[in-house]
């Protein structure tokens, strides 16, 4: 059993004896349950059902600004498939929280299409959707349920066609289309000792999958299930915080009860009161800085250092907004996600601060 400890709390998932690290993401509007290594099926959709995809250009854009993302390491992608109005993913989501990753990504897209169609407003539905998911029990199937998406909205008519489609997973996962960024050898592996065995016994599987239709119970909602419905939710924010319809998970009850455990014993740095305070204090102390000295904008090198290292344990470590600890370093936002960069540079300094923070 390992143990990654670098980003939160410990908790026990009960059915793979996996340790893993779970953090909170807070969103503008409410709380979203991030799990950095962990697997999520993220939704995207358009706003009052609109199409996000007009054409090719479009499509080939979303994907790049995806690919862009799974090569710098901020996220690992199994599977995905385009529609017209909406898009699947399989991530694992990396160092940074899977928020930052999808702002930066989802912004870009809907800044780009806007420019291309000469439009402007918003063109997604609020946030993403994104369900937290047990890998042992659902990997393969979300692989296959994602990748038959196509199929069965008859964006293609047959399996064979989807064989090639180029616009979902599946046909890299068949070596149809080059996917360099997909991580196939990890779904593949599952199948075979052989790329030949194991996209054959590959393809079977997701054919044996067809007739099976629409999966509601992929669509999350094990802490529903699992929990006994939204009384045991309110119980299990102790009525700080109201878990609503896309903060979900899905999994066995042993890796719900999981979770449980731990949003009932573990609280990290970011959900404390006054907690960038604290991390600008741990900071400048470590660094020989004051903090008044990162307000009014000093660029002498204790404060660069000690803007890199919040920033960095701020925004790529605890998933703060940059606007949120801007003024408070005497910044632009822009400048905030540069000073992350930098502290990232130096990240095992400042990850043994934040244990003194959290303490």
């Amino acid at each position: 059993m390992r143990s990654l400890a670098k980003n939160g709390c410990k908790i026990r998932d009960v059915a793979s004896e996996s340790v893993l690290c779970y953090f909170f993401v807070t969103m503008p509007r409410r709380p979203r349950l991030d799990a950095p290594g962990v697997l999520h099926h993220v939704m995207v959709r358009g706003l009052d059902r609109q199409i996000i995809f007009r054409g090719d250009p479009d499509r080939a854009d979303f994907v790049a600004r995806l690919a862009a993302l799974a090569e710098e390491g901020g996220l690992t992608v199994y599977a995905w498939a385009l529609l017209s109005n909406h898009a699947h993913l399989l991530l694992r989501t990396g160092a940074r929280p899977l928020s930052r990753a999808m702002r930066s990504w989802l912004t870009g897209y809907a800044g780009g299409f806007n420019r291309r169609h000469r439009r402007t407003g918003h063109l997604f539905q609020n946030r993403y959707k994104s369900i937290v998911v047990e890998e042992a029990t659902y990997l393969l199937e979300l692989v296959r349920y994602l990748h038959l998406n196509p199929l069965r909205a008859a964006v293609v008519p047959d399996l064979r066609t989807l064989d090639r489609y180029p616009w979902a997973g599946h046909s890299a996962l068949l070596g149809r289309v080059a996917r360099p960024w997909q991580d196939t050898a990890t779904i593949l592996a599952q199948f075979g000792e052989t790329p030949a065995r194991a996209r054959s016994a590959y393809h079977a599987f997701v054919a044996a999958g067809i007739p099976q239709g629409q999966r509601p119970e992929f669509q999350g909602g094990g802490l529903i299930r699992s929990l006994g419905g939204w009384q045991a939710v309110v119980e299990l924010r102790r009525g700080r915080e109201a878990y609503l319809g896309d903060e979900r998970i899905l999994g066995s009850s042993a890796f719900v009860e999981s979770v449980r455990q731990t949003l009932q014993t573990d609280e990290p740095v970011r959900r404390r009161p006054h907690a960038v305070t604290s991390l600008i204090t741990a900071v400048c102390a470590a660094t020989g800085c004051h903090a008044t000295a990162l307000q009014e904008g000093s660029r002498r090198a204790a404060a660069a250092r000690a803007r890199a290292g919040v920033a960095y344990l701020a925004v790529e470590v605890c998933g703060y907004p940059a606007i949120t600890i801007a003024d408070q370093l005497g910044v632009r936002p822009s400048a905030v996600y540069r000073a992350a960069q930098r502290g990232k540079a130096t990240s095992a300094r400042w990850d043994q601060l934040l244990a003194s923070v959290r303490s």
